[in-house]
């Protein structure tokens, strides 16, 4: 390619025409590749804008022969008096207002085709938004005026009529109750056509997990009741009845867990869940069911109910009980939950008296009421590359039996991700978790206090290892906690990557976390992606000689460690 082209617009040029999967063997075939590389110069150089361009498609002499592609872009033209006419009958005042200023085209900008098209789209998207469901663009006329070197857009625009809303129609069979999915519409009969009204009912029936496929679309425009309002049609197709599924998890401290889980779906017609779930492993196994029911007595609200039998057997207690609980969550915004709940335990809790070494056990009840604030800005649940999660929880509890004691658990964690470069093949992720128990002492029972180590807490140490020990050296818990974490992750392909990683915690005898007596864990992992999530396998070493139970430790698990 020959040409006086700046360095931007012939680097556009160059990957147009791109390379040749063969080399030039004739004159025929220097020829050929000669007009295509010039076909495709002329369009790089009409979509940025250049007009009045020259191309020309060469021949050198020479054996072989080389094709040569010589360009004069000559002028940038650029936007002049673009207008929006309206076909048919014109919206409001205060829609054509906005249908203006959604072109968002500058006069003396250059002129590119992409803009065009791009403004184009949005205006109509701005139409649309008004209530006008039914917009259209008609054929734009574009006039390129070589005698100013200008392009001179007009949007030819068919608003339609102003939608006003009805009610739900399904029109499709299945499980659900058009009774019940006819109060989760976010519109009032009426209103005027808003598309994220339309978009947020999709959302709230694609939130229960129930179907497998979910489509919201309006009547067709000559269906309308008396008042010239439309319906809103939903078409739902229900996933499989039922589903059974199995997991499992390995450390080299906690060793091997396996779950199963046996659910039922839209058993009362209202996209319910019930579950039945069994987990067994050498730190806790337990049996349980939960019931959740979306979008309970209003929309964008869930009811999860739960009942259990459990056992928990770690180095620093044991604990038999069963217990019941409810919560109610309500979801703002896409992905930000309040959650308000409250559950009774009945256990019986075995640990060592903590001065004299003693085996305690204790029969105790225990209530507690919680409520939780949950933000989550990243961009994916297993593998997030980029954004922020935080959350907080407030648990008043009281225990009552051999002891009673009334006391108030804080926790919360933030958890950050930056990814390096434009691909995000480089992320550094971090996490910061603080908890206290305030009104406590250590009289509490220690399936209560809070401990640190472990696959998802400080790697390197084995679980429960990080904080203050009894003389035996059985871990004893504390009234405070503070962990922090960062990892590097790095895709080498597709499917794989590794991960460096600084883990870092300290559990205290203050309800105040200090972050005295850090234990710090260091390690690598790599990652698999399944194409939902990655499988990970972690590798760390912990630097705190006086809680080392090994001189490593080993994790395997589906989805990042945060």
């Amino acid at each position: 390619m020959r040409g006086d082209i700046n360095s931007d617009l012939r680097e556009r040029i160059v990957r147009a025409i791109g390379e040749a999967d063969q080399p030039v063997e004739s004159l025929f075939q220097a020829r050929r590749r000669a007009r295509d590389a010039a076909e495709d110069a002329i369009a790089v150089l009409r979509s940025e804008a250049y007009y009045a361009y020259g191309v020309e498609a060469e021949v050198s002499e020479g054996e072989p022969p080389r094709s040569v592609v010589e360009v004069e872009p000559g002028p940038r033209f650029v936007f002049a008096d673009p207008q929006v006419a309206w076909t048919g009958e014109a919206p409001d005042q205060e829609t054509q207002a906005k249908g203006r200023e959604a072109m968002d085209i500058t006069p003396g900008d250059p002129g590119r085709a992409a803009e065009v098209v791009a403004a184009e789209g949005r205006i109509v998207a701005a139409v649309r938004e008004s209530g006008y469901a039914d917009v259209s663009a008609d054929a734009r006329e574009v006039i390129v005026d070589h005698a100013d070197d200008t392009v001179r857009p007009t949007f030819r625009i068919d608003a339609g009529g102003l939608v006003r809303l009805d009610g739900l129609v399904l029109d499709t069979e299945g499980r659900t109750n058009p009774a019940w999915l006819a109060q989760l519409r976010p519109w009032t009969p009426g209103d005027v056509y808003d598309p994220e009204d339309v978009a947020e009912l999709e959302r709230r029936l694609l939130d229960t997990g129930v179907y497998n496929s979910v489509t919201v679309a309006l009547s067709a425009q000559d269906d309308v009741d008396e008042e010239g309002r439309r319906r809103v049609l939903v078409g739902l197709e229900d996933r499989e009845p039922r589903t059974l599924e199995f997991g499992a998890s390995y450390s080299t401290t906690e060793g091997f867990g396996a779950d199963t889980r046996w659910s039922r779906y839209n058993v009362l017609g209202r996209a319910d869940t019930l579950t039945l779930a069994a987990r067994v492993s050498e730190l806790d196994s337990r049996l349980g069911a939960d019931l959740t029911l979306p979008h309970w007595r209003r929309a964008a609200q869930t009811l999860h109910m739960s009942a259990a039998a459990y056992r928990n057997e770690t180095d620093a207690f044991e604990e038999t009980g069963v217990g019941v609980g409810a919560d109610l969550r309500r979801r703002y915004g896409a992905n930000s939950f309040v959650t308000v709940g409250g559950s009774l335990d009945l256990t019986r809790s075995d640990e060592k008296d903590s001065r004299t070494l003693s085996p305690l056990g204790r029969d105790l009840i225990i209530g507690a009421v919680f409520g939780a604030v949950s933000l989550d800005r990243s961009n994916d649940l297993l593998d997030p590359t980029q954004g922020w999660r935080a959350d907080l929880r407030l648990e008043p509890s009281y225990i009552a039996g051999d002891e009673s004691l009334p006391y108030l658990e804080i926790a919360t964690q933030g958890v950050a991700y930056m990814p390096l470069d434009s691909q995000a093949q480089t992320v550094l992720a971090g996490r910061l978790k603080v908890g206290s128990l305030v009104g406590a002492t250590l009289d509490i029972p220690a399936s209560r206090r809070f401990y640190a180590g472990g696959g998802g807490s400080v790697r390197g140490y084995a679980y429960q290892a990080v904080g203050p020990r009894l003389e035996d050296n059985t871990p004893r818990g504390g009234l405070s906690l503070i962990e922090v974490s960062l990892e590097a992750r790095r895709k080498l392909t597709e499917r794989w990557g590794v991960v460096a990683f600084v883990d870092a915690g300290s559990v205290g005898d203050e309800m105040t976390p200090t972050g005295e007596n850090m234990s710090v864990g260091v390690g690598v992992g790599v990652r698999y992606d399944l194409g939902f999530g990655p499988i990970r396998a972690d590798i760390a070493i912990p630097l705190d000689y006086d809680k080392r139970d090994g001189a490593f430790q080993i994790y395997l698990s589906i989805g990042q460690s945060f």
